[in-house]
């Protein structure tokens, strides 16, 4: 049977916990939870957000696109050269 190890950060994260008092722990485990759902909500809202101006025909900034957070997205003239155009220069 294999059994598979929890990640060192976890390790440490539990380390940490054990020496801490009881009401510690769990006002610790408690914020995590919350900033897990904090973040969770946040994203769930600009997804939103981001489907009721589509439906509603307002243009969106293609940086404020959902799903598109990379920065190379974004350079326009600054990009690099892609393939096709190194083949024609």
């Amino acid at each position: 049977m294999h059994v598979t190890l929890a990640s060192w950060k976890s390790e440490i994260f539990e380390a940490v916990l054990r020496f801490l008092p009881d009401w510690v722990q769990i006002a610790v485990l408690c914020l995590v939870v919350a900033v897990v759902l904090a973040t969770w909500a946040y994203k769930l809202k600009r997804k939103l957000a981001y489907r009721r101006a589509v439906r509603a025909g307002r243009p969106v900034h293609a940086a404020a696109q959902y799903g598109q957070g990379r920065g190379a997205d974004y350079l326009g003239s600054y990009a690099p050269p892609t393939r096709q155009d190194d083949a024609t220069a």
